[in-house]
């Protein structure tokens, strides 16, 4: 097994999940040069079309935020693991325009628990673990425990994962197959009673200035810039597939396409127990701050200014009711419902999401976050470097530390290889590129993203 691939590689510096967000490291607002302005100018080249748009936007904004408001958590679908090969389309239709679902009992409730007791007892193994934050740890820069190894090449899970991924779609000659999953290794959070620390708010992951900067991302979005937002599919791949998230080294950037972000529950958590809530209008939101920084507060044209209302080189996006006052966050970020062990939760990697400031339950909250990440070349480019960190213990690509960190190298009870063939099987270690992949029945863009994975994977 040879790696083909001359991806260049990225450092990242240590730290913790902090290192992503502002909000969470205290630093202040980044001033942005001249191009910025310069950038506003090139992208608003319609702006009869793209002012009505706005003045459109900001009525439906109002209008959906109000049946939010009413609705609450019953807004978000939830679905059993069956349904998935048999969903009606009334509920596909409320999943794609929510831009998040909670899929129920994808593992069993036992199984679930004996997940959460096996990181701690990892945890416990390995008092060197580095988390957030340091005195009272809620989220652990842990990526190759055996739970979550496990869990990630669960098969049922795997197939959540295929699922939520086919919410998108392609041309059929595109390199890209919707029906495999990228494992993608991604940390792990236990969040204790009372915690109050971990109060990460409204904030979009896969970059944030990126989506006006780079070409290729900003084509996803071409409708918006042309004022039409009605016409935006958020779920055309497209682009996506070939989209720059990372042109800043971000502590916690994305090199991959994740089609939707997600975790694991291993615990029973309510709203306001240490959870999540998401902007569940899809559509609507990603068109609001896309277009919030090309006017004023009094809807008039704000190109010549450099700002970009949260965003920041190398950090997560995020959102405040200061800058952000028609989407009303207090009213649209929606908790999620009830959820138990072995639920797991997926929102559109465009969303909107936060943690409860404050976790008002009586037990722990604990997740593991597997996102899910379809088949095509910048996703298996990320694969082969994520695969030689996991047979060297270290963080992934996308992670602090990487690739000097020694990371979980010296951890006692760390997963192998074999043990991920022993819970995963072929497909386990096909989704962390240790096995090649089939060529199937399937379009012509398929079976060739499946020859353009293996032969950059080596085999």
């Amino acid at each position: 097994m040879t790696s083909m691939t001359s991806t260049f590689v990225k450092e990242r510096k240590e730290g913790d999940i902090s290192s992503v967000f502002a909000s969470l490291s205290g630093e202040e607002a980044v001033v942005l040069p001249k191009e910025f302005s310069d950038l506003k100018h090139t992208i608003a080249q319609n702006k009869d079309a793209l002012r009505e748009s706005w003045l459109r936007l900001k009525a439906s904004l109002r209008k959906e935020i109000d049946e939010i408001k009413t609705r609450g958590s019953e807004v978000i679908p939830s679905v059993d693991f069956d349904e998935l090969s048999d969903l009606s389309s009334e509920k596909r239709q409320e999943i794609l325009k929510r831009g998040s679902v909670v899929i129920r009992n994808v593992i069993s409730r036992d199984d679930a628990l004996q997940l959460k007791q096996d990181a701690k007892d990892y945890i416990k193994a390995n008092p060197s673990t580095k988390a957030f934050p340091a005195d009272k740890p809620v989220v652990y820069e842990l990526y190759w425990s055996q739970t979550q190894v496990k869990a990630r090449s669960d098969p049922r899970m795997q197939k959540a994962m295929g699922f939520i991924n086919t919410l998108w779609h392609v041309d059929p000659s595109f390199p890209v197959s919707l029906r495999h999953n990228v494992t993608y290794a991604d940390r792990l959070r236990i969040r204790n009673p009372g915690d109050a620390k971990f109060a990460l708010g409204p904030h979009a992951d896969g970059g944030s200035l990126e989506r006006w900067e780079d070409p290729e991302y900003r084509a996803c979005y071409k409708s918006i810039w042309d004022g039409d937002w009605e016409h935006y599919d958020a779920y055309d791949a497209t682009h996506r597939i070939e989209a720059n998230m990372d042109l800043h080294t971000g502590a916690g950037a994305c090199g991959v396409f994740r089609s939707f972000q997600g975790w694991l529950s291993m615990s029973d958590v309510g709203p306001g127990e240490g959870s999540l809530l998401v902007a569940p209008l899809v559509q609507q939101v990603t068109a609001y701050y896309l277009l919030r920084p090309f006017f004023n507060d009094k809807d008039e044209f704000d190109l010549d200014s450099t700002t970009f209302q949260g965003a920041a080189p190398g950090r997560g996006q995020e959102f405040s009711q200061d800058l952000h006052p028609e989407l009303d966050l207090t009213h649209l970020m929606t908790s999620i419902p009830l959820v138990h062990p072995g639920d797991a939760v997926f929102w559109h990697c465009d969303l909107i999401h936060a943690v409860d400031p404050l976790h008002q339950g009586q037990s722990d909250s604990s997740v593991l976050y597997i996102p899910a990440a379809p088949l095509c070349r910048l996703n298996v480019e990320y694969l082969v470097r994520q695969r030689d960190a996991f047979l060297k213990g270290i963080p992934g690509p996308d992670f602090p530390g990487y690739p000097h960190a020694a990371g979980e190298s010296k951890h006692v009870g760390r997963a192998t290889q074999e043990f991920l063939e022993q819970v995963g099987g072929e497909g386990g270690l096909q989704a962390m590129g240790l096995a090649p992949l089939h060529v199937q029945d399937g379009t012509a863009g398929e079976q060739k993203a499946i020859e353009i994975a293996n032969h950059l994977l080596g085999f």
